[in-house]
């Protein structure tokens, strides 16, 4: 497994565009299928926002890592975060027949990824989720990801 880029950021929303452009830039040179490269910004994106809103409580001061790594035909993405511990079991998607704006970024990683794993960090501060992505695959994704990227 090689690490081919890692970005940081603050935890603020106007953070997320150059890091949606830089990721975008990484997905092409990897050779993502143009078919899954929105959905995995998109996705990346979400799970920023989730860390935000729910980890650091819209604090603007927190910092949060993405990690992106190479094993073979594997993308691998890892999002740290050094706000208080989530309890793993909270971390879930509401009905989706519960029709409102929101709260549906778990499901919509879920559905993009191949992967979806929340890492355990013993001793250390924050939390760790961990996504793959097959490069060359395209999932079958329910969900239109074009648009305000």
């Amino acid at each position: 497994m090689k690490l081919i880029e890692r970005i940081h950021l603050l935890s603020r929303p106007d953070k997320l565009k150059p890091a949606r452009d830089s990721l975008r830039k990484l997905a092409i040179a990897q050779g993502c299928s143009p078919e899954n490269i929105d959905c995995l910004i998109m996705a990346i994106n979400e799970a920023c926002m989730n860390i935000m809103q729910h980890a650091y409580n819209g604090d603007e001061n927190g910092e949060i890592i993405l990690e992106f790594f190479r094993d073979d035909d594997v993308l691998i993405i890892r999002i740290h975060d050094f706000a208080e511990k989530v309890d793993k079991a909270s971390i879930k998607s509401r009905d989706l027949d519960d029709i409102r704006p929101g709260g549906l970024g778990v499901h919509f990683i879920h559905q993009v990824m191949d992967e979806v794993d929340y890492k355990d960090r013993p001793g250390e501060q924050g939390n760790t989720l961990e996504m793959r992505k097959k490069i060359g695959d395209v999932k079958n994704c329910s969900i239109d990801c074009k648009g305000g990227l």
